[in-house]
C-alpha cells in the first residue's frame, strides 16, 4: 500500500491545532529567578513592583547654592538680597538636600561677593529640587506581566530596589541531525556524504527566538538509536526537534520513534515545502514537551520553524514575534504551483522606476543558498495555479523595505565578476545593497523592457555582423531607453575533466561526449548554438544537450563531479574548479543599463569600480578578462 500521510491540514489550522493540543495537555512556560542585570529582552512572568522611592531621598538637581526659598522672595534686577554664609550651603548635582533648604539656585544665577552671594532673582520651594519618589514610588508598578525587558527597564528597576526578577525560563531545545549520510563539517566529505549543517542553521534561528540550544551527535538510521536518542532528550530538554526521516522513504523512521516516545498530533501539512512535518508532543513526568519532526532539506525545516514553531515557543518564552511585513510586488516571470499547498517561493526584491519587482528564486528545498539571497517569500495561496509575468503577488518581507529600496537589481548573464564588484561596493561603501539573479543575456534584456532591472549582464553575438550586443540592443530597444555600459572581453571556451582523457580538441568531439549546456536565452547557449550549427553538428546527437544549468560555476562543478564531460564556460570558472580549458571564442560582456537609472548613487558607485584598479587586479587573477575602456558609457541611438 502507497505510503499516506495522516493529514495534508491547511497550515493555518495546523498552527492552532498543534497549539491548543499542547496547552490542553498542560503545556506551560517555566519561571526563574535571575539577577535584574541579567534580564536584557527576559520576558517577566508577574508585574514588578519598586521596592524603594527613586530617588529615595530629596536630591540637588543641579550644582548651586542650597537655601530657603523664603530668603529670596523680594529678590530682583534692581534689587537684589545678599545671603550671609551661615544662610546657604554650596552644593553639586547628587547631593542631599541640606536639611532646613527647599529649593537649589543653579550656580550660573549666584554671584559670589567675599564669602557672600548676591542674587538677582527670587527662588520658589522645590526649584531645582529631585523630590523622593519623583521618578518611582515605593510599591508603584514599573512593568506589567509578559513585558519584553528592555534596557531602561533594567535601569528603573535597580533604581527602585529590584535586584531580581521572575521571568519566563529561556527553553531548552534539543536537536537530533539523523541520517547514515551525515558528517560533521570538519571531515571531509565523499561520495554520498552530506555535511550537516541544518542543526547550525536552527540553533541561530532558535536562538533568534529567546531559547537555548543543545545539539546532539548524529544518530544513523537505526530505528533503536533514533528513539533513544529522543528519550536522551526528553530527558534534559523542553523541546525536542528530529531531524530529518520524517517523509516516506525507505530510511525515514521518524514517525514511528516519535510514536514510542509520544503521541502524533499532525503528520502533514499542505504547504510546500515543509509538507512532510510531524508535530508531536511527549509526557516526562508533568511535564508536557514539544517533539517535532522535521524535513531534511534545509529550506523545508527553516519555513516549518518559522510557520509552525514560533507560536509554540511564543508560548513557552512569552516573547512575542510578530509577523514580516506583506507588500505587493510585480512578479518578473511565470510562476506555476500545485493546488494542493500553500506554497513559499523565495524572492530577490528591487524598486525600479517606482514599482516593486519580485524575482523568483530557485525553488528547492534543498537550495539553502537561495535563502542567503532572498530578500521575500512569495506565498501561493492553496488551490492557485500560480501567477502570469507582471501578476503583482504577496510577497512576506525579509529585508525591509528601506533597504529594498535602496537596492540596485541586475538580471541578466551570469559571471563571477558581478559577484566581485558587489564585494568591492560592499567593502567600500557597506550601506550598498545590490540583487543579482542569472537569467541568461536575453532575459536581462526583456527584464530591462518590462522595468524590472536597472542593469544586466549581456555577451550577444549576432551571426551576421559578427559584433557584440550593440546589435541586440538595437533591436530591442528602438526608441532607445537604454546605454550600453562597457565591461570586460572575457575568453569562452569547453570546460573538460582535468587531463582531458577523453582526448577533446573542439566543438566536433560534442557528440562524443556527456554534455552539460546553459539555459536558453544566455549568452553562452545562443553561442554554442551558432559554433555546432556552423560544423553541421545535430545537437540531438549530445549526449546531455538538453541538460541546463544557470551560471557557469554550475556547469563547471558538473564536470569537476563527473556528470558530465564538457560545456561552455568562461576560463575563470574553469579555473575555480581546476577544469581543463579549450579557449574557443573572445567575447565582450557589457552591462545594459536603464537610462532613468545611470544617475543612481549606486550605478555611479559600479561605474568608479569598474574603472578602479581593485577589481583590474581581481580579474587578473581569476584569469580569462581583459579589460578595455571599462565602465565607458556607450549611447547608441
Amino acid at each position: 500500500m502507497p505510503f499516506q500521510y495522516l493529514t495534508n491540514i491547511p497550515l493555518a489550522d495546523a498552527r492552532q491545532q498543534y497549539l491548543d493540543a499542547l496547552i490542553s495537555a498542560g503545556m506551560a512556560p517555566l519561571i526563574e529567578v535571575i539577577p535584574t542585570e541579567s534580564a536584557n529582552h527576559r520576558v517577566t512572568s508577574s508585574a514588578v513592583y519598586a521596592q524603594i522611592s527613586a530617588p529615595h531621598y530629596n536630591a540637588c538637581a543641579m550644582d548651586g547654592i542650597a537655601l530657603s526659598a523664603a530668603l529670596t522672595q523680594f529678590a530682583s534686577e534692581t534689587h537684589p538680597v545678599t545671603l550671609e554664609p551661615e544662610a546657604f550651603r554650596w552644593v553639586n548635582t547628587g547631593d542631599p538636600l541640606p536639611e532646613g533648604s527647599d529649593c537649589v539656585v543653579m550656580v550660573e544665577d549666584v554671584i559670589e561677593v567675599e564669602g557672600k552671594v548676591r542674587l538677582y532673582a527670587a527662588a520658589v520651594p522645590w526649584q531645582n529640587v529631585r523630590q523622593i519618589g519623583e521618578d518611582i514610588s515605593a510599591g508603584d508598578m514599573i512593568v506589567t506581566s509578559n513585558t519584553e525587558l528592555t534596557p531602561p527597564a533594567l535601569g528603573a528597576m535597580l533604581a527602585a530596589g529590584v535586584l531580581q526578577v521572575a521571568v519566563y525560563r529561556q527553553p531548552l531545545v534539543g536537536l537530533i541531525p539523523s541520517g547514515n549520510e551525515l558528517i560533521s563539517p570538519r571531515e571531509n566529505p565523499g561520495p554520498g556524504d552530506i555535511i550537516e549543517f541544518n542543526s547550525t542553521i536552527f540553533s541561530g534561528l532558535l536562538q533568534d527566538l529567546g531559547c537555548q540550544v543543545k545539539v546532539f551527535p548524529i544518530v544513523p538510521d537505526q530505528p533503536m538509536q533514533i528513539e533513544a536518542a529522543l528519550q536522551a532528550a526528553l530527558a534534559d530538554c523542553d523541546m525536542v526537534i528530529l531531524n530529518a526521516g520524517s517523509s516516506a522513504g525507505a530510511k525515514d523512521f521518524a514517525l514511528d520513534a516519535i510514536r514510542k516516545v509520544g503521541t502524533v498530533l499532525l503528520h502533514g501539512v499542505a504547504i510546500k515545502p515543509g509538507k512532510p512535518a510531524i508535530l508531536a508532543s511527549a509526557q516526562v513526568g508533568h511535564k508536557v514537551i514539544p517533539v517535532v519532526g522535521l524535513p531534511g532539506y534545509p529550506v523545508s525545516g527553516i519555513l516549518v520553524l518559522d510557520q509552525l514553531l514560533k507560536p509554540v515557543i511564543s508560548r513557552l518564552t512569552g516573547r512575542l514575534y510578530p509577523d514580516a511585513p506583506f507588500i505587493q510586488a510585480s512578479i518578473s516571470r511565470r510562476l506555476t504551483s500545485t493546488l494542493k499547498y500553500l506554497e513559499f517561493v523565495r524572492a530577490r526584491v528591487g524598486e525600479v522606476n517606482g514599482r516593486l519587482v519580485a524575482v523568483p528564486l530557485n525553488r528547492g528545498a534543498g537550495v539553502v543558498s537561495s535563502f542567503v539571497k532572498a530578500d521575500g517569500i512569495i506565498h501561493i495561496p492553496q488551490n492557485t495555479e500560480g501567477y502570469e509575468a507582471g501578476d503583482l503577488v504577496d510577497v512576506q518581507l525579509i529585508r525591509s523595505l528601506d533597504d529594498i529600496r535602496r537596492t540596485l537589481v541586475i538580471t541578466g548573464s551570469h559571471d563571477p565578476l558581478l559577484d566581485e564588484i558587489t564585494d568591492i561596493l560592499k567593502r567600500r561603501w557597506p550601506e550598498t545593497q545590490v540583487a543579482s539573479s542569472h537569467v541568461g543575456s536575453m532575459g536581462g534584456i526583456m527584464a530591462i523592457r518590462r522595468g524590472e532591472a536597472h542593469m544586466g549582464g549581456i555577451h550577444l553575438l549576432d551571426e551576421e555582423s559578427g559584433e557584440y550586443n550593440l546589435a541586440y540592443v538595437r533591436r530591442y530597444f528602438p526608441q532607445g531607453g537604454v546605454v550600453l555600459l562597457r565591461c570586460v572581453q572575457r575568453t569562452q571556451g569547453l570546460m573538460i575533466q582535468p587531463g582531458n582523457p577523453l582526448g577533446i580538441q573542439g566543438i566536433a568531439d560534442l557528440p562524443r561526449t556527456r554534455y552539460v549546456n546553459r539555459q536558453k536565452g544566455s549568452g553562452t547557449r545562443i553561442l554554442i548554438d551558432f559554433l555546432t550549427s556552423r560544423q553541421g553538428i545535430d545537437t540531438s546527437t549530445v549526449l546531455g544537450f538538453d541538460r541546463e544549468e544557470m551560471t557557469h560555476t554550475a556547469v563547471a562543478a558538473a564536470i569537476a563531479a563527473g556528470s558530465a564531460d564538457a560545456g561552455m564556460g568562461i576560463l575563470a570558472a574553469a579555473r575555480i574548479y581546476g577544469l581543463d580549458f579549450i579557449p574557443v571564442a573572445e567575447e565582450q560582456y557589457d552591462l545594459l543599463v536603464a537610462e532613468s537609472a545611470l544617475q543612481m548613487e549606486s550605478v555611479q558607485r559600479l561605474i568608479e569600480v569598474l574603472k578602479g584598479p581593485e577589481l583590474a587586479e581581481r580579474l587578473q587573477r581569476m584569469g580569462g578578462y581583459t579589460l578595455e575602456q571599462p565602465g565607458e558609457v556607450i549611447k547608441w541611438n
